[in-house]
């Protein structure tokens, strides 16, 4: 199909849900997208983070050849052996616990939605959740979302008591009999890279030690190595009872899970919950090779001192631009906030050759590959100061 037969037959097939930019995408290879016209991009956005090992890794690749020919699918009230390999992985890498598999991050919160209603016996059972928080589009992870633009056109979303962000005064007053658990990421992506503090987290964790609540991280987008760890959990000593994991677990590939600590595993007995894809034998081939190539290819190791890089060309930015009010991150989960809003910035590094996120506004959002390399991020820094300048005049 020509350029102009791919734009007319989306507006004319294709429901109108999403602001697109008119990149037209037919090939991609570690951190390069390559478009239609052969225009080359470096990706400091690989799939809202789904890519953390860029595009088209060989791993994956190889994995995926090899299981397409052998099984595809197969339903869940049977057994295959990629499913439980995935399994005890995801185990080996979290913490003592079970394993549900589905095929979203949205997904995986209406599990432990499900669950956490399960396990706290209310009537009116309440969950509470964070202000500029991002937990999904389907009603029961929307209604978590902390974001009125998300949840607009779709009231009444019960359930929820949404709260700010980062003050434990705040959690400790919306506690009540009927509240079952407390929700959060633990660095808000699309609220605007904002991260929960140390001494925040270790009190949620006491609080609902103290009042019997189950406490649920949302790691859909902190996962599989996005900030150093290989789950974003272990920079704060503290485990929670469900984790929320998709996005970069399948190496590309859609995929979404529910870790559940082993002592309250229990609750979910037959019955109570399903996925007709979850946990598929070329999916879970796929993820079991993004773990092997995170740790085979010390990508960890790489995030952190990257990132590091990363913060410290864009803290020199800053001193160049006055227009960059903040940048916060942790390994290669970036945020640069600026003092205006930063579509213009975003569209001039995307005609530059770069891809970036803006969101909030105001908020452009970097998260390349785990691999990433110096070059690489010289590169980028380079593209960003160069739209700055264009921008700022």
């Amino acid at each position: 199909m020509k350029k102009s037969d791919i734009l007319t037959t989306y507006k004319e097939y294709i429901l109108n849900t999403y602001s697109r930019t008119e990149g037209i995408f037919v090939k991609g290879k570690g951190m390069t997208l390559i478009d239609i016209d052969g225009k080359k991009y470096l990706d400091f956005f690989p799939g809202w983070g789904v890519n953390n090992l860029g595009h088209c890794h060989p791993k994956v690749m190889a994995a995926v050849r090899d299981q397409i020919s052998k099984l595809i699918h197969i339903p869940n009230n049977f057994y295959h052996p990629n499913q439980a390999k995935l399994a005890k992985e995801i185990i080996r890498n979290t913490f003592p616990g079970k394993v549900f598999f589905c095929n979203s991050g949205a997904e995986g919160c209406e599990a432990a939605i499900k669950f956490a209603r399960a396990h706290g016996k209310k009537n009116n059972p309440e969950i509470i959740t964070m202000q500029n928080s991002f937990h999904g589009r389907t009603l029961g992870a929307l209604a978590a979302t902390g974001q009125q633009k998300y949840r607009k056109g779709f009231d009444p979303l019960p359930g929820f008591k949404i709260i700010p962000f980062n003050d434990i005064k705040a959690v400790k007053e919306a506690v009540t009999d009927e509240t079952i658990a407390i929700m959060l990421e633990l660095i808000q992506g699309e609220g605007g890279i904002n991260i929960a503090s140390q001494e925040y987290v270790q009190e949620l964790r006491a609080l609902c030690d103290e009042k019997k609540l189950l406490l649920i991280f949302d790691e859909v987008q902190t996962g599989m190595g996005r900030t150093g760890e290989i789950f974003a959990f272990k920079h704060y000593g503290v485990t929670p009872d469900l984790m929320v994991l998709a996005k970069a677990l399948g190496g590309g590939l859609p995929i979404g899970a529910l870790v559940v600590k082993k002592d309250i595993s229990y609750i979910f007995t037959p019955g109570m919950h399903a996925s007709t894809f979850g946990g598929s034998p070329l999916i879970t081939k796929a993820s079991l090779a993004a773990f092997k190539a995170i740790h085979a290819e010390k990508m960890l190791p790489n995030a952190k001192a990257m990132g590091k890089y990363l913060m410290t060309g864009l803290t020199r930015l800053k001193e160049k631009f006055s227009c960059i009010k903040d940048i916060r991150g942790v390994g290669l989960m970036v945020g640069v906030e600026l003092t205006f809003e930063g579509k213009k910035v975003f569209e001039k590094c995307f005609e530059n050759g770069l891809i970036i996120n803006c969101t909030q506004e105001k908020v452009l959002r970097l998260m390349p590959a785990l691999n990433v390399t110096k070059k690489q991020v010289d590169r980028a820094l380079y593209i960003l100061e160069k739209s700055l300048k264009t921008v700022t005049g």
